[in-house]
């Protein structure tokens, strides 16, 4: 008999949280499976934490709960819920029941009938807002190019125990819990899941936790920004020799006054060419610098096993 382990980051979703465990119940009971889920409340400012007590006391044997003392965004949360949870194969989902967890067989027959160690449910259709959206698109494309992956990833994924306690080992304050499965395997699968639109609740993703993620995505796992600065280098030099030259040429030949508008214009770009170099600079350093603080991935002020 197989058991699967359900992690599940939980941010302000109340409404969601009972009839999210009584399918994931039911799912699992249908093919005979046992199973146990991991809900870790993201530091909610409703009453999920109270909803998950509750739920503890009705599935104690099957339920773990864990309360983040601060919020630590939903990767952190998620690998929180990885060194409490066990099964022989791990199944990531999102507390908003957008993707129903009856979706989850898709993904176990996918990994059971073939050698892969990680399949992602992908959406043919997203029920998102036109800004989540975009939002989406825009990570996976950077995500594609930093890892050179050729099909989309999503927060709806199941692994195997196995890959789960190798992605553990990193201890980097700054997660991004697909970036450490592509840098594990290569054994990734993908299947086409249903996307409902959301019933309760907003979603939780703003524009400025999207860009945090993009930037993460960026200077922690590729070193793109740094070959940015050489090329943009590069081509600048070009540029300003050439407009070098061409302003002697026309001294020489023609006698145009070689006035400050010239030189206004060279001090301005090359002032910020250089502050954009520094900055991109200083972000690594940034980062180097609060990586040997060792800063924890998250923070947990209650534990209901």
């Amino acid at each position: 008999m197989k058991k699967i382990g359900f992690v599940v980051p939980v941010f302000n979703s109340e409404h969601t949280l009972v009839e999210l465990h009584e399918r994931i119940k039911k799912t699992a009971e249908s093919i005979h499976a046992t199973y146990h889920v991991t809900f870790i409340n993201d530091a909610s400012s409703d009453g999920s934490w109270e909803v998950l007590q509750k739920i503890k006391k009705d599935d104690s044997e099957n339920t773990t709960v864990i309360k983040l003392s601060r919020n630590c965004g939903q990767h952190n949360a998620i690998f929180c819920g990885l060194h409490h949870c066990t099964g022989e194969y791990i199944i990531t989902l999102d507390d908003d029941l957008q993707t129903p967890p009856e979706e989850s067989l898709k993904l176990l027959n996918s990994i059971s009938e073939k050698d892969y160690e990680v399949v992602y449910g992908v959406y043919s259709s997203k029920k998102h807002s036109a800004f989540r959206n975009f939002g989406s698109f825009l990570i996976q494309r950077i995500f594609s190019i930093v890892f050179k992956a050729n099909g989309n990833i999503s927060p709806f994924r199941i692994f195997t125990g196995k890959l789960k306690n190798r992605i553990l080992q990193y201890k980097t304050s700054f997660t991004f819990v697909d970036g450490f499965i592509h840098w594990e395997t290569i054994r990734i699968g993908r299947v086409e899941v249903e996307h409902q639109k959301r019933s309760q609740g907003k979603s939780g993703y703003t524009w400025m936790k999207l860009i945090g993620l993009t930037t993460n995505l960026v200077f922690n796992f590729t070193t793109m920004p740094l070959s940015f600065i050489i090329y943009l280098g590069i081509l600048c030099s070009s540029v300003s020799f050439g407009l070098g030259i061409l302003f002697i040429i026309r001294k020489l030949y023609y006698d145009v006054p070689m006035g400050y508008t010239s030189i206004i214009v060279s001090l301005f770009f090359s002032t910020g060419l250089m502050l954009t170099v520094i900055g991109i600079i200083g972000e690594y350093l940034r980062r180097l610098y609060l990586s040997t603080l060792n800063a924890p991935q998250y923070s947990v002020e209650e534990i209901i096993e």
